[in-house]
């Protein structure tokens, strides 16, 4: 049986926190790169404000999930990047919780009690410099999106092979 091929791709935050919206802004980047050269087939790209339920109805039967949030880091590197990835049902503790109330580990847990986790999951967790009310990004985490959305995008490419491969 080859694996799902689903892939979805999950901007959290709140478009009117400033540096909580990177998610967002990091969706933006790959629907427009997207245009002249398409994602997979069967490949999702949805912004999501954090609630354990709705992040879960989204990544539930995908083979991948790539999931790209905020984060407050103490002591904080704006713009940093933290990569995280699923092993066995966990997700391991970076050094930086959600910007949102019930953060991402939450969801895991929830969605691995209830059998839905993605085949894969992988984390983007970017560290913020302004979370006040306001729109636009902070300048160390503009600089972030550009190099992220190339991660993303190799995220996707290399589970794609993976996925082809299983199939020749």
């Amino acid at each position: 049986m080859s694996p799902p091929t689903r892939i979805a791709v999950i901007g959290v935050g709140n478009e009117f926190r400033r540096d909580d919206s990177v998610g967002w802004a990091v969706l933006a980047l790959l629907r427009e790169r997207a245009t002249p050269r398409p994602l997979p087939p069967g490949t999702v790209l949805v912004t999501c404000d954090g609630d354990p339920g709705r992040l879960i109805g989204v990544w539930e039967g995908a083979g991948l999930a790539v999931v790209v949030d905020a984060a407050h880091a103490h002591p904080a590197t704006p713009g940093r990047v933290h990569r995280l990835e699923l092993d066995s049902g966990h997700l391991a503790q970076p050094p930086t919780t959600s910007s949102h109330g019930l953060g991402l580990g939450e969801a895991v847990e929830l969605a691995r009690v209830l059998g839905s986790l993605p085949d894969r999951l992988v984390v983007y967790a970017v560290e913020g410099a302004d979370s006040a009310l306001g729109t636009g990004l902070s300048p160390a985490v503009t600089a972030a999106v550009e190099p992220l959305v190339r991660a993303v995008e190799s995220e996707i490419s290399r589970y794609w092979e993976t996925v082809a491969r299983g199939r020749a």
